[in-house]
């Protein structure tokens, strides 16, 4: 069967840093990263039907990728091998301010991506397109393969869902912000985060960041706090989901995991509530381990979490 929902963006091959060893040594875990394809593997451990539309290189890397997406049951029929460019890489450390990144990702095959390497047909017959503030930003191309893509879902009647996901250190914020909004203009759910609602809107109070957001067009909006959890607005509706208190170890790429589980849910036929409390659970389990796939829990670990926390 064709995936019912499909994300679009840069995979990154991930080293997270340990606890150092007794003589100091640094180790590094190697994971997988990269935030649209952390919400695939998120939406297809839930049960959803999953795709991705991406470009790896022809090295180690690429291969890793297409073990994990094959071994997770996503289908890669919209991933291009480059036989001239990487696949990306960062590292994530530690220290009292909490997790930093370093990242190899400049020419990256993912960045040369453009509008002619789309599965069209794939798109067209999605439910559901997944894209992201770094889908965006990674390259003029890859962003203009983004709103090619949102366009032919849109012909097919496939609903558009945008993270915003902003990072500082591939765009300025003037930028970000007129390229990431002409998205969520076009989208029927944003998922953007406080952090990153500030830094783009320059709003502050979570009622002004949500009617910002459906006053571009969304018909649901999803406002991450991190650890606080969650708010949704649905047209006049205001739902807050306290985030869940957890022995966290890693939050790498945990609001990647509220998208795709919120979105699976979505798929599933869950109400927007419901898939925003499922996603909140989602996203706080996955910080209870190191590195941004890994921990990504599945359903039975989900609903056993939201049974505990209604008894």
């Amino acid at each position: 069967m064709s995936p019912e929902l499909l994300a679009i963006g840069e995979p990154m091959l991930e080293f997270s840093e340990l606890p150092p060893e007794d003589d100091g040594r640094k180790i590094y875990l190697q994971g997988y990263g990269g935030d649209s394809s952390n919400a695939a593997v998120a939406a297809a451990r839930q049960g959803a039907r999953v795709g991705y539309i991406t470009a790896v290189g022809q090295d180690a890397a690429g291969d890793a990728f297409l073990s994990l997406w094959q071994r997770e049951a996503i289908d890669t029929a919209g991933v291009k091998r480059d036989p001239l460019r990487p696949t990306a890489v960062y590292f994530i450390t530690h220290d009292a301010g909490g997790h930093r990144f370093f990242y190899l990702r400049k020419d990256s095959a993912a960045a040369h991506f453009g509008p002619g390497d789309l599965p069209t047909e794939a798109i067209a017959k999605a439910r559901m397109l997944l894209a992201s503030g770094i889908s965006l930003a990674i390259s003029a191309s890859a962003a203009d393969a983004v709103f090619a893509a949102i366009e032919i879902a849109r012909r097919g009647g496939g609903r558009i869902a945008i993270d915003t996901n902003y990072r500082p250190a591939l765009w300025p914020p003037a930028r970000a912000a007129a390229v990431i909004h002409a998205a969520i203009a076009k989208a029927d759910i944003a998922l953007p985060s406080h952090d990153d609602a500030t830094a783009l809107t320059g709003l502050t109070e979570p009622d002004a960041i949500l009617e910002f957001y459906l006053r571009l067009g969304p018909s649901i909006v999803v406002l991450k706090r991190g650890q606080e959890g969650a708010i949704l607005a649905a047209g006049r509706e205001r739902i807050t989901l306290p985030g869940l208190a957890v022995r966290a170890l890693d939050a790498t790429g945990a609001g990647d995991v509220f998208a795709g589980a919120f979105l699976a849910r979505l798929l599933q036929a869950d109400s927007p509530a419901d898939a925003a409390r499922y996603a909140t659970a989602a996203a706080a389990l996955s910080t209870t381990g190191y590195g941004a796939v890994a921990p990504i829990p599945r359903p039975e670990a989900v609903r056993a979490e939201l049974a505990g926390r209604r008894e």
